[in-house]
This record gives structure tokens, sequence and C-alpha cells, in this order.
């Protein structure tokens, strides 16, 4: 975490997910719990790029940046590669969010592969996942329910209407979840029980 200054130095904004943004001090001010214990320094800052506002808290006193609101958007290590890496490179992608779409939809067509569904459009195959108990029915129909199916951007189809950033968002937010439901919470249970049985 980088430390509290004039500047917050972060690899990418947490909303506009810009490249070495530009996030400079607007305010800052200092709470304590009610036992006047737990005291923070809070400074906001803000993105010359899309305006997004981040609030870091250090300890009174202290300058390492101990929380983050938002926190940047991060991928689990449990996501295979191929679909890890185009997840990360849709949120590095979301000003650009026709293309965010296009690569979080690659993704999910890459964790899909991964459970043996190979076959059939994108949508198809996520219908298969919930028969084959992989998924819930309330995950396909949130896959439904976000511009998940990149097709009209691949084939520039004149009549549809571009995704803006927030659409790009929250087809993320779909993959993310999707990821941490087939990958993510099996990583960890496996791991739970790996340590269970050793103590």
């Amino acid at each position: 975490m980088a430390n509290q200054g004039k500047l917050l130095e972060l690899e990418r904004c947490p909303h506009c997910s810009v490249d070495r943004p530009h996030l400079h001090h607007k305010t800052a001010f200092e709470t304590a719990d009610h036992t006047g214990q737990f005291q923070r320094t809070w400074v906001m800052y803000a993105c010359t790029r899309c305006g997004g506002v981040i609030t870091a808290w250090s300890r009174k006193g202290g300058s390492y940046i101990e929380g983050m609101y938002p926190k940047s958007l991060e991928v689990e290590e449990a996501i295979p590669d191929r679909a890890k890496e185009y997840l990360e490179q849709a949120i590095s992608s979301i000003s650009a969010p026709a293309g965010a779409v296009m690569l979080a939809a690659s993704s999910v067509d890459a964790m899909l592969k991964e459970k043996g569904l190979n076959d059939g459009s994108l949508y198809s195959r996520i219908n298969l996942a919930v028969e084959n108990h992989l998924i819930t029915e309330e995950m396909s129909r949130w896959a439904h329910e976000v511009r998940l199916d990149a097709n009209d951007q691949r084939h520039s189809d004149n009549s549809s209407v571009l995704p803006t950033s927030d659409d790009a968002k929250k087809v993320i937010d779909f993959v993310q979840a999707l990821g941490t439901f087939l990958f993510v919470l099996p990583a960890r249970v496996e791991h739970g029980i790996t340590n269970a049985q050793s103590s």
C-alpha cells in the first residue's frame, strides 16, 4: 500500500482503471472511535481523469495507508491463467467499454471451457452450467441481465447501442463473481479441509 501525501500513487484508478492515474489530495480530517481510541487520519484524493474520489486512511501520526475505499479491482489467483488474463485486461479497459465487454466475455468463455463446456453459444453454455450444477439459476439470470454477449461489438452491428463504462463494470462484476463461484471458493474449501486435516 502507498503512503499518504499530496499525490496517491496507484497502478490504476479504482473508478476508471486508467493506468498510472493522477490522484491529487483534496482534503484531510481525523476521526476516533467512541472511546477516543483508534485515531485515524483520512485523506481524500480525486482522479483528474474521471473525477472519482478515493478515500485512504492511516493511523494518526503515521503516513502508511492501511485502508482505501474503493479498492482497485483485483483478480484472484485461483482463476485459471487464460480466464484471469482476459479478466485483468477487461478491468484495465473499462475506459474503452466495448473492448472491456468483449474481454470479459472471453474470460467467461475460458472459465466454461476449463469446466469442459466447449460447444454452443456463450449463453447456451451458461445454461448448461446450470443443468450440470456448476452455477446457480440466479447466476444464469444475472448473466442474461448484463450485456455479456459481445457479438454486437465484434460484428459492428449498427443497430446496437454501444456499451457504457457502467455496462462494462456490471459485466466485470458478474465475471468476478463467476470466477469466485467456479474456482476461488472451491480452492478455499479445499485449502480449509487440508488445514483441518493437518491440525
